[in-house]
């Protein structure tokens, strides 16, 4: 079975060569028994990896079993995972049987790995390591013969480094690793895909599909996605549904691009730049470069992405206090990641501005968890844990 075949089959859309490589790869390991994990950002698609790895291996006639770690209360995470006896807490009525043992000769995807406790974490290690677990309440030693596919969005050293995940567990999911590209690394697939969100609705609904104008194409594909494909189809539903003239401009498209709170403005638009202090300039790039910091050092070590990166500071000109940004790219790769690292280190630590932007969701939304949590692309859990990490219960 060829990429074409895949894409058909499981509905995916797109030719991007990042796109058909992580499919390719997906197809290449299928036939054999190793774990994998799915890297990308949420909304990415990551949930089709794990079923074309099912669907193409020899265990696709037994279960598959998709879980969402971070959907699952930390206190029954275990539960639900290994199964439990019966009397082993105040509701177990009855036994009953875990993932792991209703996915046995099967396939289970573990979705937001990294949202699971440390000591569920190392259960998991020795399912990967020896076939063994024991229900909750159990001192019997069971086998299950099970695949495991895990996905993530978050950046897995990073959270090894925080004490957030264990190193030994990584490296046993870790067998191969797929890499899911965000929408905006996907070119002309941005404008195919929603396409045929719009042709979808169109023919559910019956109604004329949405042509775009020149000037609303250029919107589309130069828009940032940040909520990748899931975003892209609210913003094709809402303006197929909504909009009579069923030519978009850019101007409507523009009034239906989600609002993103707390989102400094463009920097690399040099109209918007305009009127601000070039310490402000300078602090709003380097908050930019810190979402991204560790394939910003990649790209450095590897060559890879440095004329794009050249290409996004080339308008910035500041005065000889800050030259470091004048150079051209290559001049100066160990400068930037110089000021980068002091960024991590200084008051402008990810860690406070991840506290604000927790606290501006939950104050938009008037302290509902799970609306902020939408808005801000994690798991509910994780806002729970986040509000009381920081604290924040008191604004509530």
């Amino acid at each position: 079975m060829d990429i074409q075949s895949i894409k058909q089959r499981f509905g995916i859309i797109g030719n991007a060569p990042l796109l058909n490589r992580a499919i390719n790869i997906a197809m290449q390991v299928a036939g054999t028994d190793l774990s994998v994990l799915v890297l990308g950002e949420s909304g990415t698609g990551k949930e089709f990896f794990p079923k074309i790895i099912h669907e193409l291996s020899p265990r696709k006639h037994n279960n598959y079993v998709a879980i969402n770690c971070g959907a699952i209360p930390e206190g029954t995470i275990d539960s639900e995972l290994f199964g439990h006896e019966k009397g082993s807490f105040t509701d177990a009525r009855e036994a009953r049987k875990g993932y792991f043992e209703e996915a046995d000769g099967g396939t289970i995807f573990l979705d937001e790995v990294a949202e699971l406790p440390l000591a569920t974490q190392v259960r998991l290690l020795r399912v990967l390591e020896t076939g063994e677990f024991m229900k909750v309440g159990s001192s019997k030693v069971q086998k299950t013969n099970v695949r495991v596919v895990a996905a993530t969005n978050i950046n897995v050293t990073d959270a090894i480094a925080k004490g957030k995940f264990r190193e030994d567990l990584y490296y046993r999911l870790n067998a191969i690793t797929i890499q899911v590209p965000a929408l905006r690394e996907r070119g002309d697939d941005i404008e195919l895909v929603f396409r045929k969100f719009t042709t979808d609705i169109s023919e559910k609904y019956r109604i004329a599909p949405l042509s775009l104008t020149s000037q609303a194409r250029e919107l589309l594909m130069s828009y940032p996605w940040k909520g990748n494909v899931r975003e892209l189809k609210n913003v094709a539903e809402q303006l197929s549904i909504v909009e009579k003239d069923r030519t978009i401009t850019a101007e409507v498209l523009k009034r239906s691009l989600p609002e993103r709170p707390s989102q400094l403005p463009t920097l690399f638009n040099p109209a918007q730049t305009q009127g601000l202090s070039e310490r402000e300039i300078l602090y709003g790039i380097l908050f930019d470069m810190q979402k991204d910091i560790h394939d910003l050092k990649r790209a450095v070590a590897t060559g890879e992405g440095i004329s794009s990166k050249q290409e996004k500071y080339k308008h910035i000109s500041l005065s000889p206090e800050y030259t470091v940004l004048n150079p051209p790219f290559h001049q100066c790769d160990d400068n930037i990641l110089e000021i980068a690292d002091e960024v991590e280190e200084d008051d402008l630590r990810l860690e406070k501005k991840e506290k604000i932007l927790i606290e501006k969701a939950l104050k938009k939304h008037r302290g509902n968890r799970r609306k902020a949590a939408e808005e801000l692309g994690v798991s509910e859990r994780t806002i729970y844990r986040k509000i009381r990490e920081y604290d924040l219960e008191y604004q509530l």
